[in-house]
C-alpha cells in the first residue's frame, strides 16, 4: 500500500467516526502525509499542516485518536513528526476557524519559531528531550527531589541512593526529573546505557514475553542491555503477579551489578496497593524524595519561566494571579498559562487582568472543591473507575474506595446525604450514614486506610488551601 492509499484510509477511518464532531473536521482535514520514513526506532510518519494552530490543536486534543488509526491499520512502532507548511497558511487563513477560548489546546513548551515539532507516540518510551534539569524550576516544594536526582546523574550506581524513589501528585514533575535524569547520563555518559519506561509499558511487555514465549528477549532488554533503569507511574505494579516478579529480580540483578535505578509514584511504596513486601521492602532500601504541589512563590517563578521560553509578554499582576488560582498541578499552572497566551492570540488582544480573568473564570473560585474531584482523586488513588463509585458493585476494594469517598465528600464539603446519595448513584442516606461511620471506625484501627484518608485529605488541603 502506498503512502497516498494508507493516509486515504486513515483519514477516511478517523473522519468517519467523527462524522458530528465540526472540530476535528475543521481542524483535521487540511493534514497531509508527506512521507513515511524508516529509522533504526521505526518509522517516522511525516505530516503537514498549515499552520501552528492547527499543530497545537492535532497534539492537544486528537493525537491519542490519530495514534490508534495508525497503529490499527500500520502495525509497526512508529513516530509521528508536524511539519507547518507554510506555503498553505494562506490559502488556510481565510477559512481559519473561530473556536470558543475553553476549547483551545494546552500549549506545552511551545516554540513558534521553531518549523516542527516531534511527538512520540504515547506508548513508545523514549526520553524527552526539552526535559532537562536547565528546565526545572527548582523551590522549596521540590528541591530535595532535583538534588538527588542531579547527584545520580553525576554518578549514576556509584552512590546510596539506588534505587532513587521520586514521590509525588499527579502532575508535579515527576516525569521531569526521570527524563531530566536520563538525559544528563546520556550526556556525560554517553556508553552507559539509558531505558526509560513506564510501569504500565514493562508490565504490557512482560504478559507479551510470557503469551510468545520469549522471557529471555524480555529479560536480556531489561537486565543485560541496560545500565540505567528509569521507571515512571511505578504505582500499576500492583495489577500483577508475574510483572512483579521479574521486577523483582530485575531489581536484584541492578543492584548487584551496581547499576542505577530511578523510579516514580504518586503514593509511597507502603501505600501502593497489591505490591509485594520484598518489592516495598527493596525500593525502600534507597532514597524517597518527595514533591509536593509548590507554594505561591514557587508557581509565580514556574510562569516566568514557562512565560520567558514562549516569548509571551506577560505582566506581574496577571502571572501573581494565574499563579493564586491555579492549585491542583504544575500541569494545570502550565495550562492556564497557555489558555490565556491563545485567546489572547485568537483574539489580536493584549493580556491583561481582565482578559485572564475572563478566560480563567472557571479556576477562580480558589477553594472550590466539587464532589466529582473527590471521586476522581479516590478512583486514582485505590485504582478504579469513578463509574464504579457509582455503581452497586459490593468487592471489597470498590467498597472502601467508595466509602472513602462519602466520608471525604461529608467531611470537606458542605452536602446533604441525600445529595451524597444522589452523586454516588442514587444511594440512600443511610447507606451514606453507615458508609461514613464505617470510616470512622476504621480510621481507629486500619493504619493502612488511615495514611490513604491522610494521604487524600492533603491532596484536598492542597487544592483549597483549607
Amino acid at each position: 500500500m502506498n503512502k497516498d492509499n494508507l493516509w486515504n484510509q486513515i483519514k477516511n477511518s478517523l473522519k468517519l467516526k467523527n462524522s458530528n464532531n465540526a472540530l476535528v473536521q475543521t481542524w483535521f482535514e487540511p493534514t497531509e502525509l508527506i512521507s513515511i520514513e524508516n529509522d533504526d526506532d521505526g518509522s517516522r510518519f511525516k505530516l503537514s499542516v498549515p499552520t501552528e494552530l492547527h499543530r497545537y490543536w492535532i497534539n492537544e486534543h486528537l493525537l491519542d485518536t490519530i495514534f490508534l488509526e495508525i497503529s490499527a491499520i500500520y502495525g509497526k512502532p512508529f513516530q509521528i513528526e508536524f511539519i507547518v507548511d507554510e506555503t498553505k497558511s494562506n490559502d488556510q487563513s481565510s477559512d481559519q476557524p473561530s473556536t470558543p477560548f475553553n476549547e483551545n489546546p494546552v500549549f506545552v513548551n511551545s516554540q513558534p519559531q521553531r518549523p516542527t515539532f516531534i511527538q512520540q507516540p504515547k506508548n513508545k518510551d523514549t526520553l524527552n528531550s526539552e526535559y532537562t534539569f536547565n528546565t526545572f524550576v527548582v523551590g522549596r516544594n521540590n528541591e530535595f527531589a532535583h538534588a538527588a536526582s542531579y547527584s545520580i546523574s553525576q554518578n549514576p550506581g556509584g552512590n546510596n541512593y539506588n534505587p532513587l524513589f521520586i514521590c509525588g501528585p499527579t502532575g508535579m514533575g515527576k516525569t521531569h526529573l526521570l527524563n531530566a535524569v536520563g538525559n544528563q547520563i546520556k550526556l556525560k555518559f554517553p556508553h552507559l546505557r539509558v531505558n526509560y519506561i513506564s510501569s504500565e509499558r514493562f508490565l504490557n511487555e512482560c504478559i507479551s514475553g510470557i503469551q510468545r514465549q520469549q522471557m529471555d528477549k524480555f529479560r536480556k532488554k531489561f537486565r543485560q542491555d541496560c545500565d540505567v533503569l528509569l521507571m515512571d507511574d511505578i504505582q500499576f505494579l500492583g495489577r500483577g503477579e508475574a510483572v512483579q516478579e521479574e521486577f523483582f529480580h530485575t531489581l536484584n540483578d541492578f543492584f548487584e551489578k551496581k547499576h542505577q535505578v530511578v523510579v516514580a509514584s504518586d503514593r509511597m511504596p507502603k501505600d501502593i496497593s497489591g505490591l509485594e513486601e520484598r518489592i516495598r521492602t527493596r525500593l525502600e532500601w534507597g532514597l524517597i524524595a518527595d514533591i509536593q504541589m509548590p507554594d505561591i512563590e514557587t508557581r509565580v517563578a514556574i510562569l516566568k519561566y514557562k512565560a520567558e521560553r514562549i516569548k509571551l509578554n506577560i505582566n506581574q499582576e496577571v502571572i501573581t494571579y494565574i499563579a493564586r488560582i491555579s492549585k491542583r498541578s504544575i500541569r494545570e499552572l502550565e495550562g492556564n498559562l497557555n489558555k490565556v497566551k491563545m485567546f489572547s492570540e485568537l483574539q489580536g488582544l493584549n493580556i491583561t487582568i481582565d482578559l485572564a480573568k475572563k478566560v480563567l473564570a472557571t479556576h477562580d473560585d480558589t477553594t472550590a472543591m466539587t464532589v466529582s474531584e473527590i471521586q476522581k482523586m479516590v478512583a486514582e488513588h485505590f485504582s478504579v473507575r469513578v463509574s464504579d463509585l457509582k455503581s452497586k458493585s459490593r468487592t471489597k476494594q470498590l467498597v472502601i474506595a467508595r466509602q472513602s469517598a462519602m466520608y471525604l465528600v461529608k467531611r470537606h464539603l458542605d452536602k446533604s446525604l441525600v445529595d451524597i446519595g444522589k452523586a454516588f448513584g442514587g444511594k440512600d442516606h443511610s447507606t451514606v450514614i453507615n458508609a461514613i461511620k464505617k470510616i470512622e471506625n476504621q480510621l481507629t484501627k486500619n493504619s493502612d486506610l488511615k495514611s490513604d484518608i491522610k494521604y487524600l485529605e492533603t491532596k484536598i488541603h492542597n487544592i483549597t488551601g483549607v
